[in-house]
């Protein structure tokens, strides 16, 4: 190797350096960056990962071609997918030789027998093996803020040909694919939405940073954050439509019925106005607020009016069949007793 080759990493789509082949082992050891870090000297062709080079090889030369995020190429697996069913669908992702996807525990229907499947801290994309072990830990027990398991599962390809996996919605609804390359590469959605998306898409959390927004949102200060270049599922409760707003277009909608937006979206809360209305009104004492541009994905049934509906309606709390059309069922207390209620 040229005693004086120089060595740029590619983090987040933009490339960093030059760097001397010492800097980039010494980055290494300190988990700093991972094997799977895309790197660049003169001599080779394109960037490659790190694990794919062996030994460090290069010479001097100029300034590298632009990072592989830059040039389009995606760094999170691109999978195959086809969404089955009506008010209760599943997904059913087709992986090929070497592809992954990513889920949250207890989603996960079936799988072909050539998937392998690994419990692990984090979420498995470039940016949480780049975190180190700390790192990792960290990332996973943010996780719990949002009400999720420490642990996600990967569900690997390990055999020589395309094989198949499945993940179904917890509940009635709509599972929605988004390609967070058509959305500036980032989606917030709220705490319970995902599903499972490709390997290499970062799942966080994103902090409300207005009081109102977090204390009277609906969500809390904390969001889901769905980052990269590849696919990711959601699930919603009810029909799912979707929004997009112009510049300065707001839009208000009640907390529970928004499911996700575009990052660049400006999310407030406002109080209904009125305390006639706020108080026997029946929509609670605020609105979502949401101002354009960019889009947003609305449920018809958040699975907090649903729950509340079916608590409501349970005879162990006190609620009363209706419309069963026995004649016991007008009778009263009698009538309940002999039905077995």
């Amino acid at each position: 190797m040229h005693p004086h080759a120089t060595w740029y990493i590619a983090i987040e789509g933009r490339n960093e350096g030059p760097f001397t082949k010492a800097e980039v082992e010494a980055k290494l050891r300190n988990n700093e960056i991972s094997d799977e870090t895309y790197v660049y000297t003169a001599g080779m062709a394109d960037w490659e990962p790190l694990k794919r080079l062996g030994a460090f090889s290069g010479g001097d030369g100029g300034p590298p071609p632009q990072p592989p995020a830059a040039l389009g190429v995606p760094r999170a697996d691109v999978i195959d997918y086809e969404i089955f069913g009506e008010e209760m669908q599943f997904v059913e992702i087709t992986l090929d030789p070497g592809e992954a996807t990513v889920a949250e525990a207890g989603s996960f229907m079936y799988m072909d027998p050539g998937i392998q499947m690994e419990t692990i801290f984090g979420d498995g994309s470039i940016q949480d093996q780049q975190r180190g072990f700390l790192g990792k830990m960290l990332s996973a027990g943010k996780r719990v803020l949002t009400g999720e398991s420490l642990f996600m599962t990967v569900f690997g390809n390990g055999a020589g040909g395309r094989q198949r996996v499945a993940f179904a919605s917890p509940y009635p609804g709509r599972i929605i694919p988004i390609d967070l390359t058509q959305h500036a590469g980032t989606v917030l959605c709220q705490k319970d939405a995902f599903l499972c998306a490709a390997k290499g898409v970062a799942v966080d959390i994103a902090f409300q940073k207005r009081i109102g927004a977090g204390l009277f949102g609906g969500e809390g200060f904390i969001l889901q954050k769905l980052h990269g270049d590849g696919l990711a599922f959601v699930h919603a409760g009810g029909h799912v439509v979707s929004r997009d707003l112009a510049p300065g277009e707001r839009l208000r909608l009640d907390t529970g019925c928004l499911v996700a937006f575009e990052q660049q979206i400006h999310y407030d809360v406002e109080f209904v106005g009125g305390i006639k209305t706020a108080l026997f009104g029946g929509e609670g004492l605020f609105f979502a607020t949401l101002t354009g541009p960019g889009r947003v994905f609305i449920q018809s049934l958040p699975f907090s009016r649903l729950a509340s509906r079916i608590y409501a309606a349970a005879p162990q709390t006190g609620g009363r069949r209706k419309g069963e059309g026995s004649i016991l069922d007008h009778v009263g207390g009698l009538g309940r007793l002999i039905d077995g209620d």
